[in-house]
């Protein structure tokens, strides 16, 4: 008899799946736990395993190559030159270098388990569990687990049912694995268990990377083989894998203890079970935070992520794709934040060396960590800041020659020096990064209603910078920000080199006035006068808000960057509520503006700031660009440019940030409601768990015409509320829950089954 057909989901769908193994690596599910890495294949025949970290970059610098510029004798000249009208002077403030990447992340190596294909033609079903971040491949009675441990940092493979034979090896025949990598194998076998080692010495250095796999068989026969063991009789197969940069010889000898005490003595099952429960009850706690429900059909609910891809774009669409981006961006944060390509490649060339780029990436990747309450994500970006503020402040004094930091634009995670740029990306005079890559910490702390020390240091210091940069001043005594980048754009009559880009003047007022609301009196009010004195912004002839506020430098409008709109997203600046002469400038900025190469970064970026501005058609089209343009892998790990070309992170972990966005925005004052749903994408749902940046948690369902929303705050507040036929004053109390619901029409009450409200407050 055949068994009945499973019934359709009626809630989201915290996972996905596909019918058949991958045959691409962009396709493989990933998995991980912001240290290690996987991309799994699943296919039973060979099952295929790419083991990433996050601290495997390869070394290609000479001494001194990474040190900044040291160019701050010459500033002064170039400022001259600058603001006397030589609107070109700053393309050859350089040393001369060369453009110099950082080191380019890759991946280390695979692990295989090598059996016989399925008897009778048994098809595969592989899935992805968000809420465990267990890959599974089921092939007959043959299923393989994989997951990556957050709490023993181990990267786990469980098999039962493997086969009457497998082999397993670990192999570093990856793409574009460099010529000269030095690899060598050893294997150590007694009892069921083994032990294989990889080991990689980079070309040219004393550097390399050590791979530690042990496999544990419950009963059979394990024999070596030239590239690493055979296993017969096996019904049960663990392996435990770890792998370690390093500086000379290593011993893995104490890596392989570890990984035995992991192991234990009582078999596989016990140890995967082991495993398994002190892994979940870290990373389903941290999903489960906050989720998202669009009403959608269940049939479509159940439809495998490639065929949902190929639909045209629809709520179970966007709830598979907010999850999996979720789902993906908390794998990908821990010791670092997430990379261009997230924590996973399966090719040495990886694209714009796989680092971190603080112009737009990162800070689009990771934006949804506050809301979406994500601390683990905020937690890996200040590690990262934490291991580069030293280099930061060499960057101030050796281009600028000022005390305080200067974030570089790129940046490997080994070093935070300035060295990547050139005549096309002079990024060494962007001053703004800093500015930008703080400014999560700081939503962090308003949300924690809290005051981290070590932040507020920084935020000094970057005032200090500020105090001893802006120096010059134009005709009407404003300061001016010269040199002056925008990135990455040009203006017209100049060159990329300017002055007063709006980016950097936003991120000077910003810096300021943040660092004066921590600082002593008299401090504030030094720091709160310089702020005063920077310009206006700047509207065009267009009624556009200008992307650079100085005589001469007209608009670009075609490129895949919006940096002159960073005061409306991600700061506050610039609102409807507040500023609505600006807001509509801003609006009219975002209209105009192209997508030049039709990155995927670039179009969330426009849908982020049209959600700010609440222009909810805009917020549509930017989100239904990307959903249409083919920029999904199977995997539900996105591309950066459309027909999946080039592994990129961009769209995926940006778009759960893009749909927060629209359906709740908050300030430390300010609540607001559904400031912009898509149309036709969230006409009705519920999003539970967001934080606030006043300190409450909201859970929100909405339907044409009403709305709930239920606000559990942690702190006292009043604050400013903006919704739906609401503009009111709210005051919170710690502890007790608020109802709130929209005004009902006709005094009907909506059905209590609905996701739409069901009782005033």
């Amino acid at each position: 008899m055949t068994a009945p057909a499973p019934e359709p989901p009626r809630t989201p769908v915290h996972g996905t799946w596909e019918p058949a193994p991958a045959t691409r690596w962009e396709d493989a599910f990933p998995a991980g736990n912001g240290r290690h890495g996987a991309l799994v294949y699943g296919d039973p025949a060979d099952d295929r395993v790419i083991v990433t970290h996050h601290t495997l970059v390869r070394p290609h610098h000479r001494p001194g190559d990474t040190d900044p510029p040291r160019l701050a004798g010459r500033l002064p000249a170039l400022q001259d030159a600058l603001l006397a009208g030589d609107l070109t002077a700053a393309e050859t403030f350089t040393d001369g270098r060369p453009l110099r990447w950082i080191q380019p992340f890759h991946p280390g190596f695979l692990t295989r388990v090598r059996g016989e294909p399925p008897a009778g033609g048994a098809g595969t079903r592989r899935e992805a569990d968000f809420t465990t971040g267990v890959v599974t491949a089921t092939t007959g009675d043959r299923v393989s687990r994989v997951l990556v441990s957050r709490a023993d940092d181990v990267l786990v493979q469980y098999v039962t049912e493997p086969g009457p034979r497998v082999r397993v090896e670990l192999d570093h025949r990856l793409d574009g694995v460099p010529p000269g990598l030095t690899a060598g194998r050893s294997v150590a076998t007694a009892h069921g268990e083994t032990v294989l080692t990889l080991r990689a010495g980079y070309p040219g250095s004393t550097l390399g990377y050590t791979g530690v796999t042990l496999a544990v068989a419950d009963t059979g026969r394990t024999t070596l083989t030239d590239r690493g063991i055979r296993v017969e009789g096996a019904r049960r197969l663990l392996l435990l894998t770890r792998v370690r940069r390093h500086d000379g010889p290593y011993d893995p000898a104490a890596e392989t203890a570890a990984l035995r005490a992991l192991a234990g003595e009582d078999g596989p099952a016990a140890a995967y079970a082991r495993l398994l429960g002190r892994h979940t009850a870290l990373h389903r706690a941290a999903y489960r935070r906050v989720a998202l429900d669009l009403a959608a059909d269940p049939a479509d609910r159940a439809l495998p992520g490639s065929a949902l891809l190929a639909r045209p774009a629809g709520p179970a669409l966007l709830e598979r794709l907010f999850a999996a981006g979720r789902h993906h961006l908390l794998s990908s944060a821990g010791l670092y934040p997430p990379r261009l390509c997230g924590l996973w490649t399966g090719d040495w060339d990886t694209a714009w060396a796989g680092g971190f780029t603080t112009d737009a990436n990162l800070a689009l990747q990771t934006a949804s960590a506050v809301a979406a309450d994500l601390p683990e994500v905020t937690d890996a970006h200040r590690a990262l800041i934490r291991g580069q503020s030293a280099h930061w402040r060499d960057n101030a004094r050796a281009v600028f020659g000022t005390r305080g930091i200067v974030a570089p634009a790129h940046t490997d995670g080994e070093t935070g020096h300035t060295y990547h740029f050139d005549r096309e990306y002079p990024l060494h005079l962007w001053t703004a990064a800093a500015d930008w890559l703080l400014l999560p910490l700081l939503e962090a702390d308003e949300a924690d209603g809290r005051r981290d020390p070590w932040l507020t240091g920084l935020l000094d210091e970057l005032a200090d910078f500020y105090e001893d940069f802006l120096t010059r001043t134009d005709a009407a005594g404003h300061l001016v920000v010269v040199p002056s980048y925008s990135p990455e754009n040009r203006p017209r009559g100049g060159s990329w080199g300017a002055v007063n880009a709006t980016m950097d003047l936003a991120a000077a007022r910003h810096a300021l006035t943040a660092a004066a609301d921590r600082a002593p009196a008299d401090r504030a009010t030094r720091l709160r006068a310089l702020a005063d004195r920077l310009p206006p912004h700047r509207v065009n002839d267009d009624g556009a808000l200008a992307e650079w506020a100085w005589p001469g430098l007209g608009d670009r409008y075609d490129h895949r960057h919006l940096s002159h709109l960073y005061p409306v997203w991600p700061l506050d600046e610039i609102t409807p509520y507040d500023t609505p002469g600006l807001a509509r400038a801003a609006a009219r900025a975002l209209e105009l503006r192209g997508s030049e190469n039709d990155s995927a970064h670039g179009h969330l970026h426009q849908g982020l700031i049209a959600a700010r501005l609440g222009d909810a058609g805009r917020t549509g089209e930017a989100l239904r660009r990307v959903l249409g343009g083919d920029y999904f892998h199977a995997s539900l790990m996105s591309a950066h440019y459309p027909e999946r070309d080039v592994y990129n992170a961009d769209a995926a972990h940006a778009l759960p940030a893009l749909l927060i966005e629209a359906l709740v925005r908050s300030t430390p004052g300010r609540l607001v409601l559904l400031p912009a749903p898509p149309p036709g994408l969230c006409a009705r749902g519920r999003l539970t768990g967001v934080r606030t940046r006043f300190g409450a948690r909201i859970d929100l369902s909405w339907a044409p015409g009403e709305w709930r929303a239920v606000l559990r705050p942690d702190r006292d507040a009043d604050v400013e509320l903006r919704a739906p036929g609401v503009r009111r004053r709210l005051r919170l109390r710690a502890g007790v829950e608020r109802a709130l619901v929209s005004p009902r029409a006709g005094g009907r009450a909506a059905d209590p089954n609905s996701p739409g409200p069901s009782a005033p407050a």
